[in-house]
């Protein structure tokens, strides 16, 4: 199976979410990187945009596309099986709920939704009990995305922020791929 693999800017959890694709990897599928303009370049407190890009590159073989032109043609030409974004933060959450397409990453999903293929997002944000809540129930409505489980991370010091088990990611992309939503979705 080929799999895009599309990192937005939720950058606390790319230690959590590189391992992920070293797994699909290991299990015998390609990965096609994709990053957000933002992932693409911000340093932060996590690391070094230049340091993800290459542990990134290293483990799937593949440069990141980072760019709308490079992911328009996921679609026509028919490149993946299914793609997966992790994390997915709040502003791509909106972005994907109201059809705004001006980044690699929501390109991507444009694109590759045309096919009527499975879009996987792995949502991390500090406001899915607030204003992406409706986002979040948008998107669970819409045929062709699944949700990788997610639950509260941290209640007491942020009671809106929730976060994927991203180390559900295989399961919910095999499920996906035979048009199943893995349950329970929040745990």
């Amino acid at each position: 199976m080929t799999i895009g693999f599309a990192f937005t800017g939720s950058f606390c959890t790319f230690s959590q979410v590189i391992p992920q694709i070293e797994k699909i990897v290991k299990a015998g599928h390609t990965v096609i990187p994709i990053f957000s303009d933002t992932s693409y370049k911000t340093d932060t407190r996590f690391g070094e945009a230049k340091k993800f890009r290459e542990k990134v590159e290293q483990i799937t073989g593949h440069e990141v596309w980072h760019t709308v032109t490079q992911t328009e043609p996921i679609g026509p030409q028919k490149l993946l099986d299914v793609l997966v974004v992790a994390p997915c933060d709040s502003n791509t959450l909106a972005k994907l709920a109201n059809g705004i397409n001006d980044t690699a990453v929501t390109m991507a999903c444009k694109s590759h939704l045309r096919n009527g293929r499975a879009v996987v997002l792995a949502i991390s944000t500090n406001d899915a009990l607030g204003f992406s809540a409706k986002n979040i129930g948008t998107l669970l409505a819409f045929r062709d995305y699944y949700f990788v489980p997610f639950g509260q991370d941290d209640f007491k010091k942020k009671p809106r922020s929730m976060v994927a088990y991203f180390n559900l990611i295989l399961p919910t992309v095999e499920a996906a791929v035979r048009g199943e939503q893995i349950q329970p979705i929040l745990r």
